[in-house]
């Protein structure tokens, strides 16, 4: 699906700045894009980075545009035993996961010396959403020092869950020095927490518990931004979406919904 986007603001902007702006791709790119002729300005080619758009006026990339500046985004659905990133020796990476055997829908299978890192790792004992992207802009929405996405974990611990702890769980926390940022943690009984952060330091909600004293069992991340897992079975993976990208883009420059 080729991208398409309607410029709303007051004063005219230049389209490769536009383009930018709308998480689309980088400067850079954007102006390699418009050299090829592959950007339209209300239907028409244009060649100029340097055009200036009015309001109201729709740019639109091609399909071939589109699929450059995206590069190749994963959606896998992780089983504990699996690392996210460059493993130590003896360990299996994530990757070894997308074969056509457990592809859901359609795409390519990404080739074996393809490199796509973690947007956002879970640990080897953690399982659940992980995104595997080769795609800068993307990467820089979900994890970047000003995204505004929030990520959700469903845990269960072991350890007596109060009220007070629940408490300190969300305000009265640091990790290396630094407090924590205010996160979202909801009791929902028989020893089952659900997490909603904002930040994602190592291992974060395993020492968060481990400073109030509770045991991590077993932690699921379900959920990150507006893009859930769903239905995705453990040890299977997808193509992100064009609409799912520009989903995750635009939600990282707002504030989310509350749960």
């Amino acid at each position: 699906m080729a991208w398409s986007g309607v410029y709303q603001g007051e004063e005219p902007i230049r389209l490769n700045k536009f383009l930018a702006q709308s998480g689309v791709c980088s400067r850079r790119e954007a102006d390699a894009l418009i050299a090829e002729g592959l950007v339209r300005l209300n239907g028409e080619a244009v060649r100029d980075a340097g055009r200036k758009l009015t309001p109201g006026q729709t740019v639109e990339l091609d399909d071939v545009a589109t699929a450059a500046v995206a590069g190749v985004s994963i959606m896998l659905n992780k089983p504990v035993g699996y690392v996210s990133g460059q493993p130590e020796p003896g360990k299996v990476p994530a990757v070894r996961l997308l074969t056509a055997a457990n592809q859901l829908g359609s795409g390519e299978v990404p080739a074996i010396d393809l490199s796509l890192p973690p947007i956002g790792r879970l640990d080897e004992e953690s399982r659940g959403l992980l995104l595997l992207s080769s795609d800068g802009v993307l990467a820089k929405a979900v994890i970047g020092p000003t995204s505004e996405l929030d990520k959700e974990y469903r845990v269960r611990v072991r350890g007596d869950v109060t009220p007070g702890i629940i408490e300190q769980l969300r305000h009265g926390l640091e990790l290396d020095g630094r407090r924590l940022k205010p996160a979202g943690v909801f009791d929902k009984g028989k020893g089952r927490l659900k997490f909603i952060l904002k930040e994602g330091r190592n291992r974060q909600i395993r020492r968060m518990c481990d400073l109030v004293g509770l045991r991590v069992i077993d932690l699921q991340r379900t959920r990150i931004g507006p893009l859930k897992l769903e239905t995705l079975e453990e040890g299977r993976w997808r193509h992100l979406t064009v609409a799912e990208r520009e989903g995750l883009i635009a939600a990282s420059r707002a504030n989310p919904e509350p749960p």
